[in-house]
């Protein structure tokens, strides 16, 4: 076996050391510079070149297994399929997306996973009587028995929510249990981790309550705590006041308790943050505590389309715009021929800024990390950095080419400074690296099927990184109508989604 490096002397680290060394002593020292000043370089010295803003990386990927392609000395097991039995006797959800790591006081980690499950309500009610669809109601015989306790269901007729896994720190990184620990959102995307020690879950979706739809509006975040138990997941509370629009990914300010919030809608999206009254310091208080929405303006002009004509490494002064009414009904209206948020509508109609499918956002050494996913001339993606020290917001890359950059994500920092980004390609799926230096690399292809990567986070001690293969958000319905097909067995069993725990030398490489 290979050994495992990571820093040391971390089996015992608390959630506030953990942060307090990710986000602060590792991460800072390097993203407030280095991959900041050296993206920005990268780009000017390619001028055009794309292969020099690729590098070698841990080296060339190889099949470690029937699932990744890795680099030599990278190995990795299957934490938790879809479809498996899990303590509390539901089956693993599909659509594995969003993930945070944290530290238990046994010593083992516990993840805190999204399923993004867009199952129509439809499914899940019962059938009507004179119904012709081949799909109305085909859940509802099975959804008491695979989607979680219905007892503390938000919607007693959605599907998503977020699953705990704990999982040993060493060796194999073997299952020790996963059970549900929210029940009944959905399109449970991306979120981000609290410096407080709990998981905020964001629901990518705005659909609203109907006698024949859903049972509860959506469109909201929900904080998850860790001490959920098996059959016992938290009371859901949806913070209204954090917005109601399609979000993505959140990253809070340890320093000030400010969460900075992505919006996933198409051309027409915003970047957001909430001003708690009162920094929250335990989990379960967010929901109490009053404070402002506010959008992302870019002062040199109302409006500004940061997609097209941007200019890497210079920054851009910004400042902030009210939204008087966060959660509105409805919570769509139509904008220069696209459907798009009240929210983003409130917040444009004062001067804030447009960008194009804001997705991975992260928190590290004093700055905001942002992508936009279909962001620059080629519409690629983009990598933005908000400074809330200078009040500016800075491209610091634009992808040229899909050799180099095609869709990215979600993103995550490790505990050595690099950065890693899940891309949803169109074509072959990898998990890229970005160097102190600006060098961008692959470091793991997905062998298994065809769907992204999504949730890649590092475990405290930094000597594991955990990655989701997404799945599928709806089942596979069958014509005419009957029983859904069961995705563990038969031809369908590769579209399986998977949570994969990843080590190696992480030391001899760049991130």
């Amino acid at each position: 076996m290979q050994s495992e490096e990571g820093p040391q002397g971390s089996s015992g680290l608390s959630r506030r050391h953990f942060f307090m060394r990710s986000a602060v002593a590792g991460a800072a020292a390097t993203l407030s510079g280095g991959i900041f000043q050296g993206l920005v370089a990268r780009s000017a010295l390619a001028a055009g070149e794309h292969d020099k803003l690729r590098g070698p990386g841990y080296g060339e990927l190889r099949p470690a297994g029937n699932e990744l392609a890795l680099p030599r000395g990278f190995q990795y097991s299957i934490v938790s399929a879809e479809g498996d039995t899990m303590a509390d006797g539901y089956p693993v959800p599909k659509a594995k997306d969003g993930m945070a790591t944290f530290h238990l006081p046994n010593g083992n980690m516990l993840l805190i996973r999204n399923h993004e499950d867009t199952d129509p309500a439809s499914r899940f009610r019962p059938r009507p009587p004179d119904s012709t669809s081949t799909s109305a109601g085909i859940l509802n015989p099975i959804l008491n028995t695979q989607y979680g306790p219905r007892d503390y269901a938000y919607d007693a007729y959605a599907g998503g929510g977020t699953t705990s896994i704990e999982v040993e720190p060493y060796g194999r990184r073997r299952l020790v249990r996963q059970y549900w620990s929210l029940v009944g959102t959905l399109n449970n995307c991306a979120g981000g981790l609290t410096p407080w020690g709990s998981w905020l879950s964001c629901e990518e979706n705005t659909e609203s309550i109907s006698s024949t739809g859903f049972g509860q509006n959506h469109g909201y975040i929900f904080e998850v705590p860790v001490n959920t138990t098996p059959g016992n997941p938290v009371t859901p509370v949806a913070l209204k006041h954090l917005g109601r629009f399609r979000h993505e990914a959140v990253a809070v300010d340890p320093a000030t308790g400010i969460i900075y919030e992505t919006e996933d809608q198409s051309n027409v999206s915003g970047f957001f943050r909430f001003v708690p009254s009162t920094k929250p310091l335990q989990p379960g208080e967010l929901a109490g505590i009053s404070g402002t929405l506010e959008m992302l303006k870019v002062n040199a002009a109302a409006g500004y389309e940061t997609a097209i004509g941007q200019t890497v490494g210079v920054a851009l002064e910004v400042s902030w715009v009210s939204i008087d009414a966060p959660d509105p009904s409805p919570a769509t209206v139509q904008f220069e021929g696209e459907i798009t948020s009240v929210v983003f509508k409130q917040g444009f109609d004062a001067g804030g800024a447009r960008f194009r499918r804001l997705e991975g956002c992260w928190f590290a050494g004093g700055k905001i990390y942002f992508i936009s996913t279909n962001g620059g001339d080629n519409g690629l993606g983009q990598l933005w950095v908000y400074d809330p020290g200078d009040e500016t917001l800075t491209l610091i890359f634009e992808s040229p080419s899909v050799d180099v950059l095609d869709g990215p994500d979600n993103i995550c920092v490790s505990p050595r400074g690099g950065i890693v980004v899940c891309e949803d390609s169109s074509s072959a799926q990898y998990l890229r690296g970005i160097s102190a230096t600006g060098e961008i690399f692959d470091f793991a292809r997905n062998l298994h099927n065809t769907t992204e990567f999504a949730g890649a986070c590092f475990s405290p001690d930094g000597r594991t990184l955990f990655v989701n293969i997404y799945g599928r958000s709806t089942v596979r319905t069958t014509q005419p109508y009957k029983s859904p097909v069961l995705i563990p067995i038969g031809p369908e069993k590769r579209e399986r989604a998977l949570t994969l725990a990843i080590w190696g030398p992480w030391r001899s490489g760049l991130l």
